[in-house]
């Protein structure tokens, strides 16, 4: 209870710093929170890249950074960035979806096919169009999209092809597009909290669960599992959202400030993500535990998930998807 209310008094100390202007001399906090440890690629080489870059800077803007979901849970602090009691957040599409389902299209299983199609999109005229309709939509803006890592499947028996899911409960985080994933690709869901992951696994309530390989290892998944399948299902993203109203407090000068930063520390983020996973499947592989399944066939996983997608999304999130597969490279 004790740790509820520090959070919530720290929330609400951000919001009302937040009130300050940008353009009347004093100087603006923005509180921005994640999911994520200290040690985890996206504090290190992301959100603590955007605070220091920021705050060197000496332009009167502030950002203090609460990681390891001190404020929170993903649901909860979007929540509160949508109410301007938090400033700025890093949340995946599918928590996003929730308030704006287009959105969501960008977690689906095996539409994008990698990193670099992601940013191509985003970048693009489509990515802007969304990012439009989401801030029209939440009160919240998008300044950019970083890479997660390709997700993969742990379990304690090799997953190569779409048949292994059976008998497996697998976890997946509680939103619709994540258990649509796991519709699309033949497994049976579990959904737990990612704080409940870990002894969920070790009590065996499930017997598998999907993250990026530095998540997994972050979390010490590999204590309790045997197997890591390369599946690649999900090109992973988080978008780094900020409430309108913060960021119009925000001087012309700050803004620019605050979205180059965001932006620059993409690539140094991707490159942080991507070391990180080379070296613990190193590690991995050196000690043969866990098992680094690689012989995986994608094309079985993907050509499924495409096919379920395709015959069930309606509306904008069926244009949507189509369009991202029609500029696959």
């Amino acid at each position: 209870m004790r740790l509820a209310v520090l959070a919530a008094a720290s929330v609400l100390a951000a919001g009302c710093s937040a009130m300050n202007s940008g353009d009347d001399g004093g100087t603006v906090t923005l509180s921005f929170a994640n999911s994520y440890t200290t040690q985890h690629p996206h504090s290190r080489c992301g959100i603590q890249a955007v605070a220091d870059a920021v705050n060197g800077q000496d332009l009167g803007v502030k950002i203090e950074t609460f990681p390891n979901s001190q404020l929170g849970n993903d649901a909860t602090r979007f929540t509160s960035v949508r109410s301007g009691d938090l400033d700025m957040d890093v949340q995946g599409s599918s928590a996003l979806a929730a308030s704006h389902a287009p959105i969501g299209v960008l977690d689906m299983a095996y539409v994008f096919d990698g990193p670099d199609h992601l940013f191509s999109f985003f970048d693009g005229e489509q990515g802007k169009r969304l990012k439009a309709e989401f801030a029209e939509a939440t009160g919240t803006r998008i300044l950019d999209v970083w890479f997660f890592g390709m997700r993969h499947f742990s379990a304690n028996s090799p997953i190569r092809e779409p048949g292994d899911f059976k008998g497996l409960r697998m976890r997946f985080p509680d939103s619709k597009v994540y258990l649509e994933n796991a519709k699309a690709i033949g497994a049976k869901p579990t959904a737990v909290a990612f704080e409940e992951l870990y002894l969920s696994l070790q009590r065996k309530i499930i017997d598998g669960q999907e993250n990026p390989i530095p998540t997994i290892a972050e979390k010490s998944l590999d204590e309790v599992q045997t197997h890591v399948s390369l599946t690649g299902h999900q090109t992973g993203s988080q978008m780094i959202v900020i409430n309108d109203g913060s960021w119009k407090k925000l001087s012309t000068e700050q803004q620019a400030a605050l979205q180059k930063a965001v932006s620059e520390t993409r690539a140094g983020n991707r490159k942080c993500i991507e070391e990180d996973e080379k070296k613990i499947l190193a590690e991995w592989k050196g000690k043969g535990e866990p098992a680094v399944v690689e012989d995986v066939d994608r094309t079985a996983f993907a050509e499924k998930a495409r096919k379920y997608f395709g015959e069930t999304l309606e509306g904008e999130q069926a244009e949507l998807f189509k369009m991202i597969r029609s500029t696959a490279p």
